[in-house]
């Protein structure tokens, strides 16, 4: 997909992070732009954000968890703006813990958000796309953490391989049937984004995002939090985001160290089969 003039652009998880940076990117191409988001407030300063800048916006409350509300999200893209273009399935959520100590309410909460979210936004948008027959294009967040695992977060790492599996499977099937529909997955390592407060966003009772009394857990998720904090902008990665699915790239990368993680870890498996050593808790 090359041009994004009058195009419609989608986008879950769009009133922040990466998901605002890009529906303003996009905005920036010329794109009408639908923002879906849980957060109702933080979804309204988006929109309004947007419009103060000039760009086409309809921002729709969208709780991803919810496939009918998924379903509505596409429908009130098309009646606002008719055919869409443009895909980017970008909510995710994060816990921390020991994959045993996380209860199954927090497993189910990731997967859900991360990947039956990612699966249904892809169902429910490719027919229409593939429907009206003109360049379009689909964009689904991974992480580095759907390349090379990691630790006390089982239920991210595990969302995010799925979710590279998943994009892949979908390229392959649009090179094979000469789709009009192009796939990018985003591997991104750290950004400054929300992801380290995903409580803000739990369901009722789910106690924290962090597993109830694991002391791992809670240390890890402040070295999660000093990452992103540390991280690079939104607007950079919506910028690498643009450029490369004109291009076409199925994989799109963020950081230029992420080549080198990616590499050890591919070595590893045609070596000995043995990851690389990580530092243990408290080294």
């Amino acid at each position: 997909m090359k041009d994004f003039k009058g195009r419609t652009a989608v986008i879950t998880g769009g009133a922040s992070g990466i998901g605002f940076a890009l529906a303003r990117r996009l905005g920036q191409e010329g794109a009408n732009v639908v923002i879906g988001d849980v957060e109702v407030a933080a979804l309204q300063r988006a929109a309004e954000q947007l419009d103060n800048a000039g760009i086409a916006v309809e921002a729709v409350t969208t709780d991803v968890t919810d496939r009918a509300q998924i379903v509505a999200l596409a429908d009130a893209a098309e009646a606002r703006f008719g055919a869409i273009h443009f895909l980017h399935n970008n909510a995710g959520v994060a816990t921390s813990g020991m994959a045993e100590e996380l209860s199954d309410h927090q497993w189910d909460w990731v997967m859900d958000v991360n990947l039956r979210a990612v699966i249904w936004g892809c169902r429910e948008f490719l027919p229409r796309m593939k429907a009206h027959g003109r360049p379009a294009h689909i964009l689904n967040t991974a992480s580095m953490a759907g390349m090379s695992g990691g630790p006390f977060m089982a239920p991210y790492f595990t969302s995010k391989f799925a979710v590279v599996g998943l994009s892949e499977s979908l390229w392959h099937e649009a090179q094979a049937t000469g789709s009009n529909v192009g796939i990018s997955v985003l591997c991104p390592a750290f950004v400054r984004t929300g992801i380290a407060r995903s409580d803000r966003n739990q369901p009722e009772g789910m106690g924290g995002w962090v597993a109830a009394g694991s002391q791992v857990g809670a240390r890890f998720g402040e070295f999660l939090s000093a990452g992103v904090d540390g991280g690079i902008e939104p607007s950079e990665v919506a910028d690498t985001i643009l450029a490369a699915v004109k291009r076409d790239k199925l994989w799109i990368l963020t950081h230029a160290d992420s080549v080198e993680s990616i590499t050890r870890r591919a070595n590893a498996i045609v070596g000995d089969g043995i990851p690389p050593e990580v530092r243990r808790m408290g080294q």
